[in-house]
């Protein structure tokens, strides 16, 4: 049989450089193999294959279920902050189910009830720095991005839940903040809860205190019969199977989880990098404000989210800065061949996000920011991975990249910012996610004379 290469590295370089400095192990990994490797990695063992074939890791997302399977299991160490019952981790029919009850909300005529609040935050946020005054862009992104989910998502706004919500939120994530604490998920033998004072058991205590506030706004809706709103609580709490049945109360909580994780956080690190490449480049930033200017003054917010280079400097910042790394795990179902390589039955596929971004026969001077790129070519679904693919697309995807570029466009648009180094910013790993090493840092010069992204003439 010709079985996949294996990595001439040790399973205790692997496992540990996989958790520490992950970029370092997958450039590694591409450069002894460039197109698929059997990886020795947490969790995993030597049945788990990377894929940075940009035909291969088409051909995993789109295979049917018979012959792969996305299967949860492997994610296993995202349990402890979405829960079991989330979307991420459900198999089969129970997750096509959920799926279809959680994709409404996020495509079509929402994104324009949420462009204003968008646009207002970004303003705010911005808009409280003072001339000279240095910031971490990381830091400001996330602020507006759990903002924004807490409107969107939650229904929330300046109300008691909501500042209580906003802040422990946003311990919880810090939690996560560096190579080294993250190594709480890889390694369950850490989740020890010795206390208050203990990293895992202040984690546990953010939890319990997220929890309650959730199930008091679930409890206080189902009694008030209140499910009018726009928000994606109301319409979750809405929405019934195909069974005629409402999800439960711990259902509720796993979903709202799982979109405040991989809602807000995966923006606010897309946001901070796009802040970093168009200011370290100022040609890039100036045919940013040339394509805004060009749209009059007060534009559409919706026309402003579909300009060509804001889009196609938003594409390659997902691009050279992958905030995922790898697809949802697909399992091997039956023996089968994928690139001349045979595959047993067990094996676990990941598609390489981060290397077949870097792939110099797809993007030529690939270490390069170039959103010229985007507006030259098309790219494949094999090619340009940054939300997964498949029947595991990323769900909030069309919010997350509406957010992205209306953020971009208000920031750009409406303040004047400079990086506060000339350092270059590099990933380094944040929980399961790539995030900038030192969260990218800036200052504030002061606001634009003409403010060009203020008011939506879309009504909401």
């Amino acid at each position: 049989m010709n079985l996949p290469p294996k990595l001439n590295k040790s399973a205790l370089w692997q496992k540990l450089t996989w958790v520490i400095d992950p970029v370092k192990y997958l450039e590694t990994a591409a450069r002894q193999c460039p197109d698929l490797y059997a990886a020795d990695i947490i969790g995993f063992g030597g049945k788990f294959i990377i894929v940075n074939h940009p035909e291969a890791i088409q051909e995993i997302l789109t295979s049917n279920r018979q012959k792969l399977f996305a299967s949860s299991q492997d994610n296993a160490l995202l349990k402890p902050l979405v829960g079991d019952r989330s979307v991420i981790l459900l198999e089969g029919d129970p997750h096509r189910k959920r799926r279809k009850l959680l994709l409404p909300p996020f495509h079509g005529e929402r994104m324009e009830t949420y462009s204003q609040s968008i646009v207002e935050l970004t303003n705010d946020v911005f808009g409280k720095l003072n001339p000279g005054e240095e910031f971490t862009a990381r830091d400001l992104a996330q602020s507006i991005s759990l903002q924004t989910i807490l409107r969107v998502v939650y229904g929330l706004a300046d109300s008691n839940r909501y500042q209580q919500l906003r802040g422990l939120i946003s311990e919880m994530t810090e939690v996560f903040r560096s190579p080294l604490t993250s190594a709480f998920l890889f390694f369950p033998w850490l989740q020890q809860d010795w206390g208050a004072w203990s990293p895992w058991g202040n984690f546990v205590r953010v939890r319990e205190a997220v929890d309650k506030i959730i199930y008091a706004e679930i409890a206080e809706r189902r009694e008030t019969n209140n499910l009018d709103g726009e928000d994606i609580l109301s319409m979750l709490m809405s929405a019934r199977d195909e069974t005629g049945q409402p999800m439960s109360d711990g259902e509720l909580r796993d979903e709202l989880m799982s979109l405040m994780f991989a809602g807000h956080e995966t923006t606010a690190t897309a946001i901070a990098w796009a802040l970093y490449w168009v200011h370290h480049l100022p040609k890039v930033k100036a045919k940013l404000l040339d394509e805004i200017a060009s749209l009059g003054e007060s534009p559409d917010l919706m026309t402003i989210s579909q300009v060509p280079y804001l889009d196609a400097v938003c594409k390659e910042t997902l691009r050279i800065c992958p905030v995922a790394m790898l697809t949802f795990p697909r399992v091997v179902k039956q023996s089968m061949q994928l690139l001349d390589y045979d595959l047993e039955p067990g094996s676990v596929l990941m598609g390489n996000i981060y290397s077949v971004h870097q792939r110099e026969d797809i993007y030529p001077q690939a270490k390069q920011f170039k959103p010229e790129r985007f507006l030259e070519r098309q790219f494949t679904s094999g090619e340009f991975v940054p939300f997964g693919g498949g029947a595991r697309r990323c769900i909030g995807e069309a919010l997350a990249k509406f957010e992205l570029k209306l953020v971009v466009a208000t920031v750009v648009a409406n303040h004047q910012l400079s990086l506060a180094s000339n350092r270059p910013e590099r990933p380094r790993r944040r929980g399961v996610t790539l995030s900038p090493a030192n969260g990218v840092k800036m200052m504030y010069r002061g606001k634009r004379t003409s403010r060009a992204i203020a008011k939506s003439n879309v009504a909401v």
